[in-house]
């Protein structure tokens, strides 16, 4: 042990003699890490964001849909399923459960004239399923439902129907109609680019049932529960029974999953960019290791006559071989600690979470990163550091002292 200490603390001592060209040589390998490491965090938040994008459409995993339709073709008497649900959902303790329905039109009254706009009927739940975002405002809250009037989430451009009042206000949207009323705005939704034109309504479900004697015939309602994914293939069975149990056999009874985690090709695409893309740092890590051998092997055409000294002075074939190989792992291992830290402080910037979009939950520096590249500048180092090593052991002590 005392041995490779010395050997280590050897090396960490020809390092700082021969400082210049070790700095020259391990530039390209301390930016090959970087961009190795970088790569793997770019993975990271690539997944991050392709998750996060998914869940705004089909739910977070695990999302478990729940529709069902009358056996025959009569009207859903959807009160009566709501409750099936709700008791089966209970019953397994689920906290977010959305009623989804997104087949109403309410009339709105604009500055110009009255618009028919499209409505989604959801519940509290609804935005924490989906990772709802607003420019504007908030999104829904448990007790928003137990409000008299009850609050609306708007699209962008039909806030900007309205005049883009701002919510500090309190502004409020006339509808004209059945589920006719005065409803406040609480939040706006993004608007998604400038080609975005869709104006639309979130309304709290129970709202708006409060002001109708029943959904329009041509309304769907699904539940959405958000299950953990461990227990999801069990709670999922469970849950199918127990709703088709209670709904009987009038009502057939859907169930299946929505997230993008029951979807192989989501996380296949995942993989393959970080695949793509370490593949690119990985060569560039090979041509820096390569530069640095060519580098390593000129230098111990130099050092030759101190190789010779060393011998003489009784300095067996395996200590100068180790002393050697320890200066090239020595020195990646410093320029793999500095590539790594320039890729945590790139990746931290503003400009490179930007690319992502508004990530909800930035992820950490993902520490496998950070090993992977320093396990890779010493594998890198040990690979370099092989031949000029080789080259030292195999000098003869009289033929480096005639030098």
């Amino acid at each position: 042990m005392s041995g490779f200490i010395g050997a280590l603390l050897e090396a960490w001592a020809e390092l700082r003699h021969h400082k210049l060209r070790v700095l020259l040589s391990l530039i390209g390998i301390a930016v090959s890490v970087a961009a190795l490491t970088a790569v793997v965090a770019l993975g990271e938040y690539q997944r991050q964001a392709a998750a996060e994008q998914s869940d705004r459409y089909g739910g977070r995993v695990a999302t478990i849909s729940v529709s069902a339709s009358a056996t025959d073709g009569a009207p859903m008497d959807w009160d009566s399923f709501d409750e099936d649900v709700s008791g089966a959902a209970a019953r397994f303790e689920l906290s977010y459960v959305s009623r989804l329905a997104a087949s109403v039109t309410l009339q709105v009254q604009t500055p110009e004239w009255v618009r028919p706009v499209t409505t989604m009927l959801v519940d509290p739940a609804y935005p924490v399923i989906h990772r709802s975002t607003v420019a504007e405002g908030r999104w829904f809250v448990p007790g928003d439902e137990g409000l008299l009037a009850p609050p609306v989430v708007i699209s962008y451009p039909l806030w900007t129907a309205l005049g883009a009042p701002p919510l500090a206000t309190h502004p409020t949207m006339e509808v004209i109609g059945g589920a006719g009323g005065t409803f406040p705005i609480i939040g706006v939704t993004p608007r998604e680019g400038d080609w975005d034109s869709n104006k639309q309504i979130w309304m709290l479900y129970d709202g708006y049932r409060d002001r109708v004697d029943s959904l329009p015939a041509e309304t769907g309602v699904t539940w959405e529960l958000w299950v953990p994914e461990e227990i999801v293939p069990t709670v999922g069975a469970l849950l199918a029974s127990d709703v088709r149990a209670a709904a009987g056999e009038a009502v057939q009874v859907s169930v299946s999953r929505t997230d993008w985690g029951s979807r192989p090709d989501a996380q296949a695409s995942a993989a393959m960019f970080e695949l793509v893309t370490g593949s690119i740092a990985v060569l560039i890590l090979v041509l820096g290791g390569l530069g640095l051998v060519n580098i390593q092997l000129v230098a111990m055409r130099q050092r030759i006559r101190e190789i010779g000294v060393r011998r003489s002075f009784g300095a067996t074939a395996g200590r100068i071989f180790t002393a050697v190989l320890l200066e090239s792992v020595v020195a990646t291992a410093v320029a793999g600690v500095v590539g790594i830290v320039l890729a945590v402080a790139v990746m931290r910037t503003p400009m490179v979470l930007t690319m992502f979009g508004a990530l909800q939950d930035v992820p950490p520096f993902p520490v496998r990163a950070a090993i992977t590249g320093l396990i890779a500048s010493v594998v890198i180092g040990a690979l370099a550091g092989f031949l000029p090593a080789l080259v030292a052991v195999r000098s003869r002590v009289i033929d480096t002292l005639r030098v």
